[in-house]
C-alpha cells in the first residue's frame, strides 16, 4: 500500500481536520509516515488567516513540487483553509498539485488520493454545509494532552478577519458526541484537553444566542483521570458570570483564559466591528480575577490597525501596564484580500506597524518578568512533557501554560518520572519566559 505523509500548518483547529483525514487513510490501509519527503502522496493542509501563514503554505508546497521533480515523492495534495480561500489561484498558478481540495471536501480524502495515484488531477470544493466535524480522529498531540474541537466557524464578523469567508458560520458539535470523544482520549492516557474553536464562548448559542459552554465543561468533568480542561479562544464579550462560576469551583478546569482582545483603545475597536473600550475591558479583566483568583490572563492585541493613531497606540500600552495580563502575543497588522479593513484609509506603514509590535512585546517582557520573579519559592503543579538532553532537565507545563505558545518548567529530579506524570515542582530561579525549579 502507498505510504502517504501529512505536513499540517496553522491553528489547533486546522489540526483537527488533519487529525480525521488521517484516521480514514489509516482506516483505508494506507501506510502513514512522518518522513513526508518520503512518502508516495503528501498532503499540505495549510493555513491561510494571515500573510504569514499563507506564505508559510507555499513555500510547504513549493518544497515538495521540487521533491516530486526529483522523483523523491509522487503526489500532492493541497486541502486547509489556503485551499478554501484560493482555490482558483491554487489551481492555476501551482500546477504541481495533484489535488486541491476545499473544506467540504475533507471527508472524501481516501477517494482523492486514490485517484492521483491513478494520475488523474482533482479539484473539489463542495459546499461547507459537507464540511464534517466528527469522526474517528488519529492524536498527533503527544498521548498525554489532545485538542477538543467543541465547534468551528465564526459569527463575529470582525472587519480585519477572513475566517467566516473560509471557514463558515458558526457550527456548535453535539454535546453527546462530544463527552463521547472525550470519554475515548481519556481512556487512551489524556490527561489534558483544550477545547478550542473559532470562539469557544459561543459554543451551543447558534438557536437562542445563549452558550452552552458551562454546561459542557460540566459534564466533561464528570470523566475520571481527566485532570486539566482548558480554554482557548473565549472573546471578551461573551465571558459571562456563569462560566466563570464554573472555573472557580470545577477543580478541573485550569484557571485559565485565553481572551483575544486585539486592542483597547474604543475608536479602534469601533472600526474592528468589536464591542468594548478600555475602561471596559479594564473592568471585566478585574471582574474576572476577582471572580475565579489565581487565574492567568492571556491576550492577543493587533498594531498598525488602518487608522490607529499614536494616541490609540498609547491608549493600548497603558492598558497593558494596567492590566498586567500575565500571557501575551502580539501581531501586526496584515491587510487580507476581501476584509473590510483591508480598504479602509488610511493604513498604517509597515514599518510603523511592526515598530508598534515590538514596543508592545518589550512592554510584556517587562511584565512577564514580573510576573515570574513573583514565582521565586513557590510550588507548583507541573504536567511533565518531555527531558531535555542539553539542559540535562526534564520539563512541563502549570496551569498557567497553554501547550505551544506560553513557557515552560524546566526541573531537577532524583526520582523516576515520565512524559504524561503529574509532579510538584518547587521553583528556585526564572528565564524570560520559562521557569526553573526542583522537583520535591
Amino acid at each position: 500500500m502507498s505510504k502517504v505523509g501529512m505536513v499540517s500548518l496553522g491553528c489547533p483547529k486546522n489540526q483537527m481536520d488533519a487529525e480525521l483525514m488521517l484516521a480514514k487513510l489509516r482506516e483505508a490501509g494506507f501506510r502513514l509516515t512522518t518522513e513526508s519527503g518520503l512518502a508516495d502522496v503528501v498532503i499540505v493542509n495549510t493555513c491561510g488567516f494571515i500573510e504569514d501563514a499563507k506564505r508559510e503554505a507555499i513555500e510547504n508546497i513549493l518544497e515538495f513540487a521540487q521533491l516530486k521533480q526529483e522523483g523523491q515523492i509522487k503526489k500532492i495534495v493541497v486541502t486547509g483553509c489556503l485551499a478554501q480561500r484560493y482555490k482558483d489561484e491554487l489551481c492555476r498558478e501551482l500546477p504541481e498539485c495533484d489535488a486541491v481540495l476545499g473544506l467540504g471536501a475533507n471527508d472524501d480524502i481516501v477517494e482523492v488520493v486514490r485517484e492521483v495515484l491513478k494520475d488523474e488531477t482533482v479539484a473539489r470544493f463542495p459546499d461547507l454545509s459537507c464540511w464534517n466535524l466528527d469522526g474517528e480522529r488519529l492524536q498527533t498531540t503527544p498521548d498525554f494532552f489532545a485538542y477538543l474541537r467543541i465547534g468551528d466557524g465564526c459569527n463575529n464578523c470582525c472587519t480585519y478577519c477572513a475566517i467566516p469567508h473560509i471557514r463558515g458560520r458558526l457550527r456548535s458539535r453535539d454535546m453527546d458526541t462530544i463527552v463521547e470523544e472525550a470519554h475515548k482520549l481519556v481512556e487512551n492516557g489524556v490527561k489534558e484537553l483544550v477545547l478550542v474553536a473559532q470562539d469557544t464562548t459561543l459554543y451551543g448559542a447558534e438557536t437562542d444566542g445563549v452558550s452552552k459552554l458551562p454546561q459542557l465543561l460540566n459534564r466533561l468533568c464528570e470523566i475520571e483521570g481527566l485532570h486539566w480542561i482548558r480554554l482557548l479562544y473565549c472573546y471578551p464579550e461573551h465571558i459571562t458570570d456563569e462560566l466563570l462560576d464554573v472555573m472557580a469551583t470545577e477543580e478541573k478546569v485550569a484557571k485559565y483564559l485565553d481572551i483575544p482582545i486585539q486592542h483597547a483603545s474604543g475608536r479602534v475597536l469601533k472600526a474592528m466591528n468589536r464591542p468594548g473600550d478600555r475602561a471596559s475591558l479594564t473592568a471585566l479583566m478585574a471582574h474576572i480575577r476577582e471572580r475565579v483568583p489565581d487565574v492567568v490572563l492571556r491576550t492577543t492585541v493587533m498594531t498598525g490597525f488602518p487608522n490607529e493613531t499614536e494616541e490609540d497606540f498609547e491608549d493600548l500600552c497603558e492598558f497593558i501596564k494596567e492590566v498586567r495580563f500575565e500571557r501575551l502575543g502580539c501581531f501586526a497588522f496584515s491587510a487580507e484580500e476581501g476584509t473590510v479593513a483591508a480598504t479602509m484609509q488610511p493604513q498604517v506603514p509597515d514599518k510603523v506597524r511592526e515598530q508598534r509590535r515590538d514596543i508592545v512585546m518589550e512592554l510584556q517582557t517587562r511584565m512577564s518578568e514580573a510576573y515570574q520573579e513573583a514565582q521565586l519559592g513557590r510550588t507548583v503543579e507541573v504536567l511533565v512533557e518531555s527531558f531535555d538532553r542539553y539542559a540535562e532537565c526534564w520539563f512541563g507545563r502549570t496551569y498557567g501554560d497553554a501547550p505551544d505558545i506560553d513557557g515552560k518548567v524546566f526541573f531537577t529530579t532524583r526520582e523516576r518520572v515520565a512524559p504524561g506524570d503529574i509532579v510538584q515542582v518547587k521553583i528556585t530561579d526564572y528565564m524570560e519566559w520559562d521557569l526553573v525549579g526542583e522537583r520535591i
